[in-house]
């Protein structure tokens, strides 16, 4: 066994034992002088399910023992839907509204300081946290100091969607931009543990990493199990999965050293929420059509992996199929803040998850695509989804056709049944609901 991966199973073996121990016995010289949890969501950039460990689509999966320790020990949802790239995304969490709502629909959209980011919320109802966004921002185009103007107490990261290189990029701190030249996943890791080093009262740190986005490269050999690959662009361009599932391992190794320099007390008093924010790139997309991944409404492109472990987190190794979208972060994240309501605006709160499998969330989920005044929107419930896509009416039974082979309203299929034709009017009552 390789060293980083001895380190890696260390980390692994500690964190699922911290995770055991969720009952209150621990004494106030262990914990935290407020026992509210530290919150600590990690954004994963173009990491669909099938490049998720545990998910039951896609052949090749990387090697992420500190994710799947945090399945282990915690909750997998299937059913989580995102926007289909990445700012818009990042502006339902940030809002726990719509992309209509705020004007933030498309990758650039620029999210206007006048909302109510969920760091402003924490603040305005004096929940005692400090707060960090480390890593992409994407929220605005090469504005240094837009992440604070939106409230939040400490940024440093890349500013726009991607970096060009993993070893040169620019990195703005405190509204100061300079290259870094350290490898990228790496460095906002190291961010990361000096920024909650520094913290003495409850926290919130949203760090969002680069990876797995492109440029697609062989990351340092300590830090993924994927091999001798040449590092010559001719052979990632010929091949890239296996370098893209390198760049998620290198995330996993990172995100293994960050829970590892956590004190015991600081990790068990710390839920982890681990998501995608949109689907797999298609050139390395596993069984999904290369133009319904990474960009589209079908189910590669929004159907996103989210992983949640931790304090307070009671339920292990459990699999949670109730419907949740990228806006119900907000409600969820202020509600574990010791906020008492459980909706606010598009979002609800799926707190009661943590604990109980029964709790009813959503009966409906929506994604949109597109500017505004010319956007495509689709809609599931528990087993059907809507999708008006370029025009062109879409309708999928979801349980029975996972990967949306089979639109129920082409012409050479045979006619809906009286249960399916209800199902699809009660979808399109809903959007049109959602949408006014």
């Amino acid at each position: 066994m390789k060293a980083p991966q001895i380190k890696l199973a260390i980390i692994v073996l500690t964190f699922i034992f911290s995770c055991s121990n969720n009952d209150d016995s621990i004494t106030e010289q262990e914990t935290p002088a407020s026992n509210k949890p530290n919150i600590l969501l990690i954004i994963a950039d173009d990491m669909g399910l099938d490049a998720t460990p545990s998910y039951g689509i896609g052949n090749l999966k990387p090697n992420m023992p500190t994710l799947q320790s945090w399945i282990n020990s915690g909750i997998k949802f299937n059913n989580l839907w995102s926007n289909p790239t990445c700012t818009p995304t990042r502006g339902t969490i940030i809002t726990g509204k719509y992309g209509f709502r705020t004007g933030v629909t498309e990758v650039g959209n620029t999210m206007a300081i006048t909302e109510v980011s969920i760091q402003t919320y924490l603040d305005n109802t004096n929940s005692g946290y400090n707060h960090a966004v480390i890593g992409k921002w994407h929220l605005a185009n090469n504005n240094a100091s837009h992440p604070t103007n939106m409230g939040v107490g400490y940024y440093a990261g890349n500013l726009g969607g991607g970096v060009p290189s993993y070893t040169s990029w620019n990195l703005t701190e405190n509204a100061q931009t300079n290259i870094s030249t350290a490898y990228v996943t790496t460095k906002y890791t190291d961010l990361a543990i000096d920024w909650i080093d520094n913290q003495s009262q409850p926290w919130f740190l949203w760090l969002a990493y680069n990876a797995a986005h492109t440029p697609f490269h062989l990351p340092p050999n300590s830090l993924h199990s994927q091999g001798n690959l040449p590092s010559d662009q001719a052979s990632i361009d010929a091949n890239p999965l296996p370098y893209y599932l390198a760049m998620l391992e290198a995330m996993d190794t990172e995100m293994g050293r960050l829970v590892s320099s956590m004190s015991d007390a600081e990790r068990e008093n710390t839920v982890i929420i681990f998501i995608g924010d949109n689907g797999t790139p298609n050139q390395v997309a596993q069984e999904y059509q290369s133009n319904r991944v990474k960009g589209s409404l079908f189910q590669g492109g929004i159907n996103v992996p989210m992983v949640i472990a931790g304090k307070n987190v009671t339920r292990v190794n459990a699999i949670e199929d109730a419907l949740i979208n990228t806006t119900d972060l907000f409600a969820t994240i202020a509600e574990l803040s010791g906020n008492s309501t459980p909706e606010i605006h598009d979002s609800k709160s799926f707190k009661d998850l943590l604990t109980s499998s029964n709790a009813n969330i959503r009966d409906y989920i929506y994604a949109e695509r597109g500017s505004i005044g010319s956007q495509d929107y689709t809609i599931r419930n528990a087993t059907h989804k809507y999708l008006l896509n370029n025009g062109i009416e879409r309708f999928y039974n979801l349980i029975n056709d996972p990967l949306e082979t089979t639109n129920l309203l082409n012409t050479n299929q045979l006619p809906l049944s009286t249960e399916d034709t209800a199902i699809k009017d009660a979808l399109i009552a809903e959007l049109n609901i959602i949408r006014n």
